[in-house]
């Protein structure tokens, strides 16, 4: 179930080892809006343009992503930022990946604290950073955070081109409502749910580690759910609060949480 794959017009999560999601349902996406959205891509992948996770600058030189996008050497890893078409090589900036930290509470059982931060090895200088949202949250159904990424966005396939979709917060309960999300392991400290309970639009395989954004801050990362923009399942997130702690040490910046 876990998402590495492509945003889809609604947002959907399949937990099986490997699957990386996409955005479903969304709209096309440009990197002025959002400069800080990374393409983590990787020598392994069978993408073309080398596409396998995303990610979000929050440091010029640190990337945040999930952990469970780490399944490969850190060496055949790198990254690229300011290209919305991954197939154009022609604009945007790369860099390899030097180091990779992972949560240490994450695991491959209950999904939890799925988030990891890479340093690059060459920086994103004058790039704009997204600053994490580290405040404890308090009910926060009603917003509608913004997730982005690269891949499928019809379910049939990758499609290269960055896309953005609107997933309101459903709150804990819906997600807790589906017996499988539990038994999976969902929490409400570590995991944010969001999406439609009418199917239709959700991230899915291809975008796991993309960036789920509210009033200017990282809110959480793609991390898994049940198939893909289904009715009923919504998308989760790791929430960047939840780990706020343990990121802000890796993170090490000097960006001012506003």
């Amino acid at each position: 179930m876990l998402k590495r794959a492509v945003l889809l017009v609604g947002i959907l999560l399949v937990v099986t080892a490997g699957a990386k999601p996409v955005v479903v349902g969304g709209t096309v996406a440009s990197t002025t809006e959002a400069p800080w959205a990374i393409a983590l891509n990787n020598t392994q992948s069978v993408s073309s343009s080398g596409r396998y996770c995303g990610a979000a600058l929050v440091a010029p030189d640190k990337i945040v992503t999930a952990a469970h996008c780490m399944d490969e050497a850190v060496s055949t890893y790198y990254a690229v930022q300011g290209r919305a078409n991954l197939e154009d090589d022609s604009v945007g900036q790369v860099s390899a990946i030097s180091k990779a930290w992972v949560h240490p509470g994450y695991n491959t059982k209950d999904h939890r604290y799925d988030v990891a931060v890479l340093t690059l090895a060459t920086p994103f200088v004058g790039v704009p950073v997204l600053p994490l949202e580290t405040r404890a949250r308090s009910d926060r159904r009603g917003a509608v955070p913004t997730v982005y990424g690269w891949g499928d966005t019809q379910g049939t396939g990758p499609d290269e081109t960055l896309q953005k979709a609107a997933v309101p917060d459903l709150g804990d309960k819906a997600c807790l409502a589906v017996k499988s999300y539990v038994s999976n392991g969902y929490a409400a400290a570590t995991n944010v749910c969001a999406g439609y309970l009418a199917g239709g639009t959700d991230a899915c395989q291809g975008d796991s580690g993309g960036p789920l954004v509210l009033n200017g801050r990282l809110l959480g990362v793609v991390s898994w759910g049940q198939g893909c923009a289904q009715p009923g399942k919504p998308g989760v997130y790791t929430e960047i609060a939840g780990a706020a702690k343990a990121l802000l040490q890796q993170v090490r910046t000097a960006q001012q949480v506003r």
